[in-house]
């Protein structure tokens, strides 16, 4: 049975203001594990909001072509360069295990879903050797077994971008990816082969059956619907670097674990924090009539020196909401299409990198399609250079015109056999989706979806698959 609602969780706060505005704690989990616990309340903030707020918008072109080029080394410098022979040695042995062992960690319902252990593989390592150390850190701490079971259904921020595009709703990003990814390609090397050396050991030791993680996905799904509003667990989902810190360590190992964790937790939370939380007031006071809802990992707003501090330090109030409190938003949305194509773009941090489309982008589709080839062989590079260029001379033109844009489903297709139908698959940094079932908005099959492939193809989707194809070119 189901909790009742007063026992629910709570990772909603409210800004006091007319309208109302709202923050949300978000994981970085499959939403299926922890929707059922999230209170009616905060589904009703996000359903009655104007606008809603990412930290990034991970449907944009620009965001993912950026999160790939900031992973990489330098042109030319490939991973057995740089790192020491040793670790490189057992980063390929562990990688070759990984992908001896994806077939049998996958379960029936991603079998079902048409989602195959080698996709998953190339999708997630298959370009590891061209990766900076602290990415392939970061990777190797994700290619365990529960984390592939969970593969296929959408973490929860994933999922609420996902309903906001459904329900037409407005949205944007406070950050930009640089401001992510940067921090990470900020530690220096020796403290880079040792969070890499921590982490294949512990993968090593789970291997050989001698180890347990200290936080696991489960602690963490427990700490979540159990509503903890002061687990340290949430700053490790928030920033997505592992912890290093264990008893176990001699002591000068020890010092660099910790120098690590405090360098990440400036970089990756409190800095973050002042500055999401300094854009956060801008967007109040420059759109005063409108109601935002604001879906951050929850370790932003857990701790010290949070994005709510930064708030109430610029005179805001803000207070947690507790579940089965009534939301009162006395101005929601008129309907679900919350503006119309003729309003401003409305995302002050990211325009500059956005591509603006219209709300009915039917002209331009119809354009795009000329240019649009049924299958995209990686050896047709002219065509796809050919493409680049006219995409950046239509970009250019487009943010002049600043129109609203929404998100856009960037779906990657991947093809099996001719027999077999493929499945929709978004890969967004590393992080894969299977195409979620029709909910009766357009889509009333995968049989139609095959059939119909190019006119369901939006904008953005093309410059995705574009992107990720000229990288894949430039690299093999």
């Amino acid at each position: 049975p189901l909790p009742q609602q007063s026992e629910l969780n709570s990772f909603l706060w409210t800004i006091k203001r007319d309208p109302p505005s709202y923050f949300f704690g978000t994981i970085h989990v499959p939403y299926t594990r922890v929707w059922d616990f999230i209170p009616e309340n905060s589904k009703k903030a996000f359903q009655q909001s104007h606008i809603v707020y990412f930290e990034l918008d991970l449907t944009d072109p620009y965001t993912i072509s950026a999160l790939t080029s900031c992973q990489l080394l330098p042109q030319g410098e490939n991973l057995q360069d740089v790192l020491p022979r040793d670790i490189y040695r057992r980063l390929k042995q562990h990688l070759e295990y990984v992908k001896l062992m994806m077939p049998s960690w996958m379960t029936p319902d991603q079998r079902g879903k048409g989602l195959y252990a080698d996709y998953l593989f190339n999708a997630i390592a298959g370009n590891w050797e061209r990766k900076r150390p602290v990415w392939v850190m970061l990777m190797v701490n994700s290619l365990t077994e529960v984390d592939i079971k969970s593969r296929g259904v959408p973490v929860l921020d994933l999922y609420l971008a996902q309903e906001a595009e459904r329900l037409r709703k407005q949205t944007g990003a406070v950050e930009k990816v640089e401001e992510q990814c940067h921090p990470l390609n900020g530690l220096n090397f020796s403290q880079v082969v040792f969070a890499l050396n921590q982490t294949l050991l512990q993968q090593e030791s789970l291997r050989a059956g001698s180890f347990q993680i200290p936080y696991t996905t489960e602690d963490l799904i427990k700490h979540y619907n159990c509503g903890d509003l002061s687990s340290i667990i949430f700053n490790h989902d928030t920033s997505q670097v592992p912890n290093f810190i264990n008893a176990t360590l001699p002591a000068h190992e020890r010092i660099t674990a910790q120098e690590i964790d405090s360098y990440f937790r400036q970089e990756l939370i409190y800095k973050r924090n002042e500055r999401m939380g300094r854009r956060v007031k801008d967007l109040l006071e420059e759109y005063p009539d409108k109601s935002f809802f604001f879906a951050f990992g929850a370790g932003h707003f857990m701790g010290n020196n949070t994005v709510i501090d930064v708030l109430r330090r610029e005179g805001y109030e803000v207070e947690h909401t507790p579940a089965g409190q009534a939301i009162n938003n006395r101005n929601p949305p008129k309907t679900l299409l919350a503006f119309s194509s003729s309003s401003p773009a409305h995302s002050p941090y990211v325009a500059s990198q956005e591509l603006p489309l219209p709300l009915h982008p039917q002209k331009e589709e119809e354009e795009e399609e000329e240019l649009l080839p049924h299958l995209l062989l990686p050896d047709s590079i002219d065509m796809l250079e050919k493409v680049d260029r006219k995409y950046k001379k239509k970009k250019k033109k487009q943010q002049k015109k600043q129109r609203l844009r929404q998100f856009n489903d960037l779906w990657v297709r991947l093809e099996e056999s001719a027999t077999d139908p493929p499945p929709r698959i978004r890969i967004i940094n590393g992080y894969i989706t299977v195409e979620p079932q029709p909910r009766g908005h357009g889509r009333s099959s995968h049989a139609h979806a095959d059939t119909s492939n190019a006119h369901q193809f939006s904008h953005s989707l093309f410059l995705l698959l574009l992107t990720l194809t000229l990288h894949m070119i430039r690299l093999h």
